[in-house]
């Protein structure tokens, strides 16, 4: 039978063992206390008897000897019954007075105890009735005693009072006796212990720690799609309702595993939905704004196809000289490569993004965005000052996507600069303003118009989904809510502030991106 010094066997056990001696001692002291009351009542009879056999030994002196009371302290034969009397009593101490309160006869006694005995005989002559006194302490069974017995009674000879007698005995012997009969019963007690410790355990392993144990091993062993056990022979008390109720736990927690795997599943399914319908979203936000730069760029390509038309047509003459015609060419060249970097730019631009995060400079792609912005049709007019303070720009961001942000952000403010008025100062002109600074661990960017602003009832909805104050046909309202998606995702922050007469900021938040490096001397 293996027993864990944690377990509940031992625990209760423990607890068992504990009350048995706790409930056996005290009955032992009960039954200490009767007894020594027992024992001590038995003193007092055989000191009353003694009292009485005294009376009887001086009332015969006195009637067939013809001594009086002063006279008996030296008849032997009553020194010798006397030492009899009191040591078949158990008494060792004798004090006797006549009716004058003088001592007519004493056993050896110190002159301290003398005194007490004569006074407590003196007591009961004047009071004509017995009395019981104690007197001294001494250590008992289990706690502090009386140290002695006294008992005194009044002398009658011939139906009158003559005097008085006080016998004292020591309580020790009693209490010795106790001891060791308390030694007895101690030695049962223990043995009773192991005894019904024994008997516990066995009862306690069968009816409550065997079916526990079968519970927890049960539980422990359990897994998904077993078979539950049935409970049907479990007993009809605490422990069968304790079986049946985890028979039934284990099912719902069954059915409610097949149910959450059900749901976990589902999400799983509408999460990846979700996640694919958002991409969409944001490859058709990117397509549009490409749409709105590829109309821009017709018209910005326009012009150097035309210059290189009229070169071309020049040099196929054939009346240039070699001079002329190396100039020619070098400006068609030119004009090529400037229609070549615009439309590598959309190209860049129009990609898919990968999703992968990589480091990225925040300076680098807001002046590669408004490059690419520059030749469009809706850039004009508008300046675009920039003061990127920042001396860090590097986060860790998918570029593709932030300059995508980027972009967003400076059409939707170009869109609001052309079709309203300006604020501050009218000779500047329409102005996006550009400025980026540190701000703690992380580099903030605002992008600022001078444009008629937000009204405050409306700022807190321009990053909604489909959100607009344009004419039909003229946005989707996506813009903002796309970049709040892509920002957040990025691990940044998006915010508008419109201050009454002061345009729109749009301020960025983005952690700077902290190299690791192995520790290998780099």
């Amino acid at each position: 039978m293996r027993i864990t010094f944690y377990g509940l066997r031992t625990g209760i056990l423990t607890q068992l063992i504990f009350l048995i001696i706790a409930a056996m001692l005290l009955v032992n002291v009960a039954m200490v206390k009767f007894a020594e009351r027992d024992l001590i009542q038995a003193k007092v009879r055989t000191g009353r008897l003694l009292i009485h056999a005294m009376e009887q030994s001086v009332n015969h002196l006195l009637l067939h000897k013809k001594r009086g009371l002063e006279g008996i302290s030296s008849d032997p034969g009553f020194r010798r019954n006397t030492a009899q009397l009191l040591d078949s009593g158990g008494f060792s101490e004798l004090v006797m007075i006549d009716y004058k309160g003088d001592p007519i006869f004493t056993t050896s006694l110190s002159a301290e105890r003398k005194e007490h005995g004569l006074s407590l005989a003196r007591e009961s002559r004047g009071t004509g009735a017995w009395s019981i006194n104690y007197s001294g302490s001494t250590w008992g069974v289990l706690w502090l005693n009386n140290r002695d017995i006294n008992i005194s009674a009044p002398l009658v000879f011939d139906g009158m009072p003559s005097g008085g007698i006080t016998v004292s005995s020591s309580l020790t012997p009693v209490y010795q006796v106790l001891i060791r009969s308390e030694k007895v019963i101690l030695f049962y007690i223990l043995l009773d212990t192991i005894i019904l410790a024994m008997v516990g355990i066995y009862v306690l392993s069968r009816i409550v720690v065997k079916p526990i144990y079968k519970l927890l091993k049960m539980t422990e062993e359990y897994k998904d799609g077993d078979i539950i056990p049935s409970f049907t022979e479990t007993p009809r008390n605490e422990i069968g309702n304790l079986s049946r109720s985890l028979s039934v736990m284990l099912k719902r927690l069954d059915e409610n595993k097949r149910e959450l795997k059900a749901h976990i599943s589902s999400l799983e399914k509408a999460n990846i939905e979700l996640k694919q319908a958002q991409n969409e979203i944001i490859r058709s936000e990117k397509l549009a704004s490409v749409g709105r730069l590829a109309a821009g760029i017709a018209h910005e390509i326009g012009n150097p196809i035309g210059i290189i038309l009229g070169y071309l047509e020049l040099i196929k003459k054939g009346d240039i000289t070699d001079e002329e015609k190396k100039d020619f060419l070098s400006r068609v060249e030119s004009e090529i490569t400037r229609v070549n970097s615009i439309i590598k730019q959309l190209l860049d631009f129009s990609r898919p993004s990968s999703g992968k995060l990589a480091e990225s400079h925040v300076h680098e792609l807001i002046m590669d965005t408004v490059t690419m912005l520059k030749p469009q049709p809706m850039m004009e007019e508008i300046r675009i000052p920039f003061e990127l303070n920042a001396t860090r720009d590097t986060v860790l961001a998918d570029p593709n996507q932030l300059q995508q942000v980027f972009l967003n952000i400076i059409m939707n403010a170009t869109d609001v600069l052309r079709g309203g008025d300006t604020t501050g100062d009218k000779a500047q002109g329409k102005e996006l303003t550009i400025k980026s600074k540190d701000a703690g661990d992380s580099i903030e960017i605002r992008f600022i118009d001078n444009g008629p602003g937000i009204p405050e009832e409306e700022l807190g909805q321009i990053f909604d989904p489909f959100y607009t104050t344009k004419e039909p046909g003229m946005g989707t309202g996506l813009g903002l809510s796309v970049s709040y998606r892509i920002i957040k995702e990025l691990g940044g922050t998006i915010s508008a502030e419109s201050p009454e007469g002061e345009g729109t900021a749009i301020i960025i938040n983005f952690p700077f991106y902290e190299k690791k490096y192995e520790d290998n001397g780099v």
